[in-house]
């Protein structure tokens, strides 16, 4: 028997290490190298001691403490550290090992890297990873793409170490081939930054408008977090708005400067839906909104300046709360259905063949994006794996159809308080324009024509056909 280890996995930070604890706890044994050795024995000595994980030195270490053919997962830095350890990898791993990108690489350079391995005789998957650290280490969601046959050889301990939905199944499935499984994580945080920004402004306009305060508000996330919009996100809402400041002693989020970061993958959603065509004004409104909050010093200097109408509310608070609910599950849908736009539209230009109702089902647990909604999503594409877009689906349209006064209801009142809801909003415009059998673009293309001859289409014959306007 080969007591050699079934998975390499390089870098040990705290992802990493999570995961290397993760795999070894489901029963395979793991062989793990850092860049620096002294985080590797660290690591052995400390939370791995004890555990079927032992340490590599050096790569050639690593490579002869593998069963062929040798799997190696890379949890590193996307970027150029991704491409330098690939190039140490070929220089020790053999035809028909496997290289796995666990990082957040963009698609674009997945393909790239398996044409770099595969001319080596080596097979490669660029798989999204989500979940976070405790994802990591307890179940996370995993979006492996690339070469088949890599998935067959890998997917034993990958399958092992995923989340586990509440039928059992695991969150992680292979995706199809390329860049794929990269893409798909591109999106799903194109999404969750999206998910974000929209209990944001539910909070905002509850905190502003209605003069509630943090806690309040929580308890009001947390009943929430028990009916359709149950949710990963929801759920840490409400324990965020419970918490009080250490130092201060104020609600916590209170003394949180509003200046939000970002990591590029929702910008990277944003881009990708603009080159494939693919409407996804909340997603992108999203990437926006925290480029806006990072206008911190601007935005003070702005509010001696600029004047907005007097935040003023004197209808029924309650009757409003639920508005805002409503309003948050309806513009959910709306910026899942852009993401699953994208998917869909890539899928069709790069000849993935891409299940989307699958994709919805592995991400019922262990990422960020985590919520009994995606059944929905799932049984969605069931009903018709053909389905151009989520709003049309029988049960979403009938959703949208009975809810909808609430969803304008809210971006209106925030619009007479001055109160920012770029996600209501960007929902509900897009809704309403995905709807619209008849759309002003018609004068837009006439003005086009006018000052660049490109010409436009008529509703009444076929063909192309230009003005002289200026006659």
């Amino acid at each position: 028997m080969d007591k050699r280890a079934e998975l390499g996995l390089v870098g040990l930070g705290v992802m990493g290490q999570n995961l290397a604890l993760n795999i070894a706890a489901n029963g395979f044994k793991v062989a793990v190298y850092n860049r620096s050795s002294q985080v590797t024995k660290e690591f052995i000595e400390g939370k791995a001691k004890g555990k079927k994980i032992v340490g590599a030195i050096t790569w050639q270490e690593l490579a002869e403490a593998l069963q062929p053919p040798r799997r190696v997962l890379l949890m590193v830095k996307a970027g150029t550290p991704v491409d330098s350890v690939i190039g140490e990898l070929l220089n020790v791993l053999r035809p028909g090992d496997v290289i796995i990108d666990g990082g957040n690489s963009r698609f674009q350079d997945t393909v790239r890297r398996q044409q770099l391995v595969q001319a080596k005789g080596l097979l490669y998957l660029g798989m999204g990873i989500s979940g976070g650290e405790e994802g990591a280490l307890r179940g996370a969601s995993m979006m492996p793409g690339g070469d088949e046959e890599a998935w067959h050889i890998s997917r034993d301990p990958l399958l092992a170490a995923a989340a586990k939905a509440s039928d059992g199944k695991p969150c992680c499935t292979y995706l199809g081939p390329g860049g794929v499984g990269h893409f798909v994580k591109t999106v799903h945080n194109g999404i969750e930054y999206g998910d974000m920004q929209l209990i944001s402004e539910a909070y905002f306009l509850m905190r502003t408008l209605l003069g509630m305060e943090p806690k309040d508000i929580g308890q009001i996330f947390a009943q929430w977090n028990q009916g359709e919009l149950e949710s990963y996100l929801i759920e840490i809402t409400a324990d965020i708005l419970s918490r009080d400041d250490e130092i201060s002693g104020k609600p916590l989020v209170d003394v949180i400067l509003d200046k939000a970061g970002q990591k590029g993958t929702g910008m990277w959603t944003a881009q990708e839906a603009m080159e494939l065509g693919v409407p996804a004004p909340t997603i992108a409104e999203a990437v926006f909104a925290r480029a806006l909050s990072g206008l911190k010093s601007e935005r003070e200097k702005a509010a001696q300046i600029l004047e907005g109408p007097a935040v003023l509310f004197g209808k029924d608070q309650a009757a409003f709360v639920e508005d805002i609910r409503k309003a948050l599950y309806l513009s959910k849908i709306c910026s899942y259905a852009q993401g699953f736009a994208i998917l869909r539209q890539a899928s069709s230009d790069y000849r993935w063949n891409l299940d989307l109702g699958g994709v919805a089902l592995i991400w019922r647990a262990g990422c960020i994006i985590r919520a009994g909604f995606l059944n929905d999503i799932a049984n969605a594409f069931q009903r018709n794996s053909d389905l151009n877009n989520l709003l049309v689906d029988p049960y979403f349209a009938e959703t949208l159809k009975t809810n909808q006064r609430s969803l304008r209801t809210v971006v209106a009142e925030a619009a007479l308080a001055g109160i920012p809801v770029p996600g209501f909003g960007s929902a509900l415009f897009y809704y309403d324009g995905y709807r619209k059998e008849r759309l002003p673009a018609y004068l837009l293309q006439a003005q086009r024509d006018y000052f660049g001859a490109h010409t436009y289409e008529r509703v009444d014959r076929t063909g192309a056909f230009h003005t002289e306007w200026g006659k």
